[in-house]
C-alpha cells in the first residue's frame, strides 16, 4: 500500500469507526460484536500473509510488541465498544480526539519525552473545557437531573482512549523491525482469545434472530477495513510520515464523524456540540502547534 493512500485510508476509517461502532452495537451485544470484528480480521489477515509471504515472528521482542498492542486494541476496543451503548458517535470521536494528549503525557512518564511546557497544559486545559461543553447537554437533562448513564459512558470511552495511548507509548519502547501487517496479525492473535473470554463473562448470548442487517454490515466493515486494513495502513503511517503529519488525522476526523453521526444517525448537532468541537479542535491544533509549523 502506498503511503498517501494509506494516510487517506487511516483518515477515513477513523472518521467512520465511531458511527460503525455504535450501528454494530444496536441488535449485536458489544462483546460479541467486536469479537466477531477481530476474528474476521484475524481469518481474512492470515491469508494476506501466507499470499504475500510475510513471515510473522514470534521471538521475544516480537511478542513484546504484540502484548503492547494488545493493550490497545482489546482493552481500548471493549471499553470503546461499551460506551457506544451510552454515547452518541460524534461525541466518541471527539474524546478519541483528546488521545495525542494522553500520549503526550504518558510518553512524558514512560519515555522521558519533552516536558510539558506552559503552552500544553493550557491547549490540555482547553480540550478538557471543551469536552465539557459538548457533554453539558447529555449529562444535565430538563429539570437539572444528572445523566448518570451518559457519564458513565464517558468514563468508559475515556478508560479506552488511555488504553490505547497506553499501547502507543509501550510500542515505541520496542525497538524492532517489522513488517506492519505482520504486527497487526501479531496483535490479533494475542487480542482474539481475551475477546472471546471478555464475551463469554460478560454476556455469552448468541441470539441471532435479534441481529439487524445494519449491525451485521457494519461488524463486516469493521473487521475488514476498521480492523485489518486501518491496522495495517496505520503502523506503516506510523513508520513513514512525520508526527505533525499524522497529529493532523486528529484534527479532522472528528469533524467528520459528528457530520456523518448527524446526517447518518439523526444525531442531534446542538449548539453546545458545535462550539465544544471547535474549542476542542483549536485545544488540539494549539498542542500540536510546534508539529504542525515544522511541516
Amino acid at each position: 500500500m502506498q503511503v498517501p493512500i494509506a494516510y487517506f485510508a487511516v483518515l477515513i476509517i477513523w472518521s467512520t469507526t465511531p458511527l460503525a461502532i455504535v450501528w454494530s452495537s444496536e441488535t449485536i451485544p458489544p462483546t460479541l460484536a467486536v469479537l466477531f470484528r477481530m476474528v474476521l480480521a484475524l481469518v481474512l489477515g492470515f491469508f494476506v500473509l501466507r499470499f504475500k509471504r510475510i513471515s510473522l515472528p514470534w521471538d521475544p521482542v516480537s511478542f513484546r510488541l504484540y502484548r503492547y498492542s494488545a493493550i490497545g486494541v482489546f482493552g481500548g476496543m471493549t471499553c470503546a465498544y461499551l460506551s457506544a451503548a451510552y454515547l452518541p458517535s460524534g461525541i466518541l470521536s471527539l474524546v478519541f480526539g483528546l488521545a495525542p494528549i494522553l500520549s503526550s503525557l504518558l510518553g512524558y512518564k514512560i519515555l522521558n519525552e519533552d516536558r510539558l511546557t506552559r503552552l500544553k497544559i493550557s491547549a490540555m486545559t482547553i480540550c478538557l473545557v471543551g469536552l465539557a461543553i459538548v457533554c453539558i447537554d447529555s449529562v444535565v437533562l430538563a429539570g437539572n437531573t444528572i445523566n448518570y448513564y451518559t457519564i458513565f459512558g464517558l468514563l468508559l470511552a475515556l478508560t479506552a482512549v488511555f488504553m490505547f495511548s497506553l499501547s502507543g507509548v509501550l510500542v515505541k519502547s520496542v525497538q524492532i523491525e517489522i513488517h506492519p501487517l505482520a504486527t497487526t496479525m501479531g496483535t490479533l492473535c494475542v487480542s482474539t482469545p481475551l475477546f472471546f473470554i471478555a464475551w463469554l463473562i460478560l454476556d455469552g448470548g448468541f441470539q441471532v434472530s435479534d441481529w439487524s442487517y445494519r449491525s451485521l454490515a457494519s461488524t463486516f466493515y469493521l473487521g475488514v477495513f476498521g480492523s485489518l486494513i486501518g491496522f495495517y495502513a496505520y503502523y506503516l503511517v506510523l513508520q513513514k510520515l512525520t508526527a505533525s503529519t499524522v497529529a493532523l488525522i486528529t484534527l479532522i476526523t472528528p469533524v467528520i464523524a459528528i457530520t456523518l453521526g448527524s446526517i447518518l444517525n439523526d444525531e442531534p448537532l446542538t449548539f453546545s456540540l458545535i462550539f465544544g468541537a471547535l474549542i476542542i479542535v483549536f485545544g488540539l491544533a494549539l498542542y500540536n502547534q510546534k508539529m504542525l509549523l515544522k511541516r
